[in-house]
């Protein structure tokens, strides 16, 4: 049994933390983190799925001073749970699915060398308190006010240490092209937030190639791969070039829309190669087959993703290697942490949102797909009153 004079102790037998250490949420360091927000206690930013749970500035507080955020970080914690609760995200989907997915927190704009959130190198972690306790904090909002538990709600087959925490900057500094911030919308002294549904980056390593058509040959022939080779149709995924993966891209010219158009291009497919029974059990379903006109179905080419767009394109990472990250992920959204100024001059919600690319409505539960719907009405519970096998409380 837990010591009740041992505070960490007993947040773990109130099934609050995720399976580490947190740091007690004392009411000073609450009080500490809604200052910083300089936002009222009280105030509603979201209600969270899977059970709608009410995400109020305290709440959030809360979880992000367990996860070890320091005050200042709040703005971007609120942020990005506002993000992941805009119900194109479909976080209902992305708390049940079976696929190995997480909120991955993308920070642009001055707040990210404000609060030296790392770009470079080791940019997906360890090492930088910013990083760690931002994702962390968001992922521990999702399970304590959204009530996604694992083994409960959250049944994903294998996980992933993105569970745990995903947050990286983008290193605007290394990258040519404009950051992903800019690109949708947002002014380049804006700072923002956008999260991914994500899997784990997988790493494609070319050190040889020094020409923009040969480097991304070699990517386009890894993201093939990406679910399946004959996965197609599929919504958001990440590019993460590394700087020196960039600067071979740059050395030739190549805008972020050259690539995206290139890598379309590569990443179509004959319906022929997408056969099931063909080179493995996969393929094309049959309601898929059956839209595709008869005299068609042999050369008719069928897309990887759903629009160029999907493919989120930034810079990140140390100056060292010859490396991009593929993540690949499902639905994405995009918010500036607000201030106080910023809330006088227009309301919480972002100038522009990232495009998303949600596939069809009954894809949405594995974590790739669209909002099945309204949300149903639902609750969640207070960090620190009700454990998750108590009863959901508003």
């Amino acid at each position: 049994m837990a010591s009740e004079s041992d505070p960490i102790e007993v947040l773990f037998a109130r099934g609050v933390t995720d399976g580490l250490p947190v740091v007690p949420p004392t009411a000073a360091r609450v009080a500490a983190a809604v200052a910083a927000a300089v936002r009222a206690p009280d105030e509603l930013v979201a209600e969270m799925p899977p059970r709608f749970g009410r995400a109020t500035v305290e709440r959030i507080a809360i979880n992000a001073v367990m996860a070890g955020c320091r005050p200042e970080y709040l703005p971007v914690v609120l942020a990005a749970v506002e993000a992941i609760c805009d119900e194109r995200f479909c976080l209902l989907g992305v708390s049940g699915t079976t696929d190995a997915v997480a909120p991955l927190v993308i920070v642009n704009g001055p707040i990210r060398k404000a609060l030296d959130i790392n770009a470079g190198a080791g940019v997906f972690g360890p090492g930088w308190r910013a990083n760690a306790t931002i994702g962390r904090a968001v992922r521990l909002c999702w399970v304590n006010i959204g009530g996604a538990q694992p083994g409960v709600i959250s049944l994903s087959t294998f996980g992933g240490p993105g569970g745990y925490t995903y947050c990286i900057g983008e290193n605007e500094e290394a990258s040519p092209w404009e950051p992903l911030h800019v690109e949708h919308g947002f002014d380049a002294q804006a700072s923002t937030v956008g999260v991914l549904a994500a899997e784990a980056p997988q790493i494609v390593a070319d050190t040889r190639s020094r020409s923009a058509p040969d480097l991304l040959g070699t990517i386009a022939r890894s993201v093939e791969v990406v679910a399946h080779h004959k996965a197609m149709g599929l919504g958001d995924t990440a590019l993460v070039f590394s700087p020196e993966h960039v600067k071979t891209l740059a050395a030739d010219g190549w805008s972020k829309r050259r690539v995206r158009e290139f890598l379309w291009e590569r990443l179509r497919k004959p319906v022929r190669d997408l056969i099931p029974g063909r080179d493995g059990g996969e393929g094309l379903s049959d309601e898929a087959l059956a839209a595709i006109p008869a005299g068609q179905r042999s050369d008719a080419l069928v897309a990887k993703f759903q629009t160029p767009e999907c493919l989120k394109l930034l810079v990140a990472g140390g100056a060292a290697g010859r490396f991009t990250a593929i993540v690949p992920a499902g639905h994405s959204a995009m918010r500036p942490p607000a201030s106080s100024s910023a809330r006088s001059r227009r309301p919480w919600t972002p100038a522009k949102r990232l495009g998303l690319c949600p596939p069809p409505a009954s894809r949405c539960p594995s974590g790739r797909g669209a909002s099945p719907g309204p949300p149903v009405s639902g609750s969640g519970w207070l960090p620190g009153r009700h454990g998750p096998a108590s009863p959901p409380h508003r």
